[in-house]
């Protein structure tokens, strides 16, 4: 398994704690009293965003943090 040079793995890092924290903040509102129903609707589009990207950069990271498969490794179709 190849793992993410310090580089990559810092920057991964900081990717997933700056999608955390705007996550974090984004719910915050999302809790808030008197949020008008489309308010709730666009911030808990933009929490299932912001968690899906997370998700994108966790299997980056578990993955060896290159974009490019691993060698023997095919897209599938």
């Amino acid at each position: 398994m190849t793992h993410p040079g310090p580089g990559q793995a810092s920057e991964g890092t900081a990717r997933l704690e700056q999608l955390s924290s705007r996550l974090g903040e984004t719910a915050a509102r999302l809790r808030e009293d008197g949020v008008e129903a489309e308010d709730v609707k666009r911030l808990a589009g933009e929490c299932a965003e912001l968690a899906a990207q997370a998700a994108v950069e966790l299997d980056r990271l578990a993955r060896g943090g290159g974009l490019e498969p691993a060698p023997g490794q095919e897209e599938l179709l």
